[in-house]
């Protein structure tokens, strides 16, 4: 059994840099020894920060480094499904950032490009490593509430990104790019989703309609074993960083998350403080380092991948649908053998 994975990195935005020093400094069994960006000046820095000998622009040239083992990939949606099916053709083990592409039909093509060639594959949904959600999954999974029968998520940014990035043509948008979290949750804890209704709109940032994304929306659910859910999300949080999610059981309920960052409270006749979580990185840096851990681990032990390709294509799939409702202002129904959806009038229609 081999004991060490050699790693190219591609992509080295704020989360690729932090990837390359998780890996470098706090992931046993894994050498970083090439990076690619765009950025050539970016990825120059970072080399020489991480004495790493291999640095290039594109993709390509990073697969073809010989006694490469792995990619890892954290560049932007919109590239994924390139690096993906080239690294799947060269027999590399891949983990790639969600979500899985923008396209439906490029992520369908992603997992066969995967499966005919059964290279390793390990999809970044963090959240499901951290140490809230996997506790509840461990609990639930040992029966405390008994049979899960109700799911809702909140996911509140502090504030909007940028237009460039919030543009559902660059990342795909609100339910789909940053949603999707919640969605894979929904799946991990609940199973496929049956239909979904979506309703939002522009309430916060009026220079969201440029774009034509919602700031804030709701997503409600059936899955597939009848049991329901929905997820509520916002750019405008404006008090913090705010990541919840409960699951109703018939024997009980779990609450994950937290919303105080610093464990202090402060008393006062004018009312009671307490700062908020910042931001992402704050919330779930320990869960991208644990996720990280399980890719090279699992890969090193010939295991299965914590968080599959399928995972990946199955909650874009509700996304795009989650997407489709918003739109068209309408329940959708999703076929997730077929890898489709159409709105649920459609099918009353055919069934009638």
């Amino acid at each position: 059994m081999r004991s060490n994975i050699n790693v190219g990195v591609v992509g080295l935005g704020r989360l690729g840099s932090l990837y390359v020093d998780y890996l470098s400094y706090q992931i046993p069994g894994a050498s970083v020894i090439a990076v690619a960006d765009a950025d050539t000046k970016l990825a120059a820095t970072i080399a020489e920060k991480y004495s790493i000998n291999h640095v290039f622009q594109h993709h390509e040239d990073l697969l073809d480094v010989k006694d490469l083992d792995a990619v890892v990939i954290v560049s932007p949606t919109s590239t994924h499904r390139d690096i993906v099916v080239d690294a799947s053709a060269r027999g590399k083990m891949i983990f790639c950032e969600k979500p899985l592409s923008i396209s439906l039909d490029e992520a369908v093509e992603m997992k066969k490009a995967v499966e005919k060639t059964g290279v390793f594959f390990h999809m970044g949904f963090m959240r499901r490593f951290d140490r809230g959600y996997s506790a509840a999954m461990k609990r639930i999974q040992e029966g405390e509430i008994g049979t899960p029968i109700v799911f809702k998520a909140t996911s509140r940014d502090p504030y909007r990104p940028s237009l460039e990035y919030a543009d559902p043509k660059k990342s795909g948008g609100l339910l789909l790019d940053m949603g999707i979290h919640d969605i894979d949750l929904a799946r991990w804890f609940m199973g496929d989703v049956a239909d979904i209704y979506t309703i939002g709109d522009v309430l916060a940032f009026p220079e969201m309609k440029t774009i034509n994304d919602p700031d804030n929306a709701m997503v409600v659910m059936n899955f597939e074993s009848g049991n329901i859910g929905s997820i509520d999300l916002s750019r405008s949080g404006i008090y913090g960083y705010d990541i919840r999610t409960e699951i109703l059981g018939t024997k009980g309920t779990i609450q994950i998350g937290y919303l105080r960052e610093t464990p202090i409270t402060i008393l006062k006749k004018e009312g009671v403080i307490h700062d908020t979580v910042p931001f992402f990185m704050e919330r779930f840096q320990e869960s991208y380092i644990i996720q990280l851990k399980h890719f090279i681990e699992n890969a090193l032990n010939q295991k299965e991948p914590s968080v599959t390709v399928e995972d990946g294509e199955r909650a874009l799939l509700v996304a795009h649908a989650a997407t489709y409702s918003l739109h068209q202002k309408a329940p959708v129904v999703i076929d997730n053998e077929a890898m489709t959806y159409q709105l649920k009038s459609e099918t009353e229609k055919i069934s009638t």
